[in-house]
């Protein structure tokens, strides 16, 4: 699968946005997704767990639906298979979030050719393919490490001139 990177600038828009939703959260407490959604509500971002099997997470009410959503977020990441991000990247567009993240750190992630071109056509902002970690200031080692090794083989994310090139 060959997907276009997103621009180190599309990236920091996305981390500047304040009221997020995780979506497929998973049900088990020590998971990678669970780890992300704590680590974004440390931070003080509102994050909203997203995930049909679960009534809340820490408290905070889980969604079967991002359009079930009530205040609407201004982003979603997706933490779900290829196979579900191409639903929920259509859920994002009826709801109106206008910014996806399409979470990977091994393998394909939620990261689809289709969703990405989903997102593309209906004008909507997507980092395909990244970890929110690597991008964290003051992130722990091991998604520093992360990061510097997709920048020494040139697939972490440029500047926006730069990836046009």
């Amino acid at each position: 699968m060959d997907v276009p990177r997103a621009s180190i600038e599309t990236v920091k828009e996305f981390l500047a946005l304040h009221r997020i939703a995780i979506v497929g959260v998973s049900r088990q407490e020590g998971s990678f997704s669970v780890a992300l959604f704590e680590e974004f509500r440390r931070r003080g971002y509102d994050v909203v767990p997203v995930n049909p099997y679960l009534s809340e997470l820490f408290g905070k009410k889980c969604f079967a639906r991002v359009q079930d959503i009530q205040p609407p977020v201004e982003g979603a990441i997706l933490m779900t298979s290829p196979e579900v991000t191409d639903d929920v990247v259509g859920d994002c567009e009826q709801a109106g979030i206008r910014r996806v993240w399409l979470y990977r750190a091994g393998g394909h992630g939620a990261v689809s050719e289709y969703a990405v071109d989903f997102c593309k056509i209906h004008d909507m902002t997507v980092v395909p393919g990244e970890c929110p970690f690597m991008f964290l200031p003051a992130a722990a080692g091991v998604h520093r490490l992360h990061g510097l090794i997709r920048k020494i083989t040139g697939r972490f994310p440029r500047k926006a001139e730069a990836a046009a090139a």
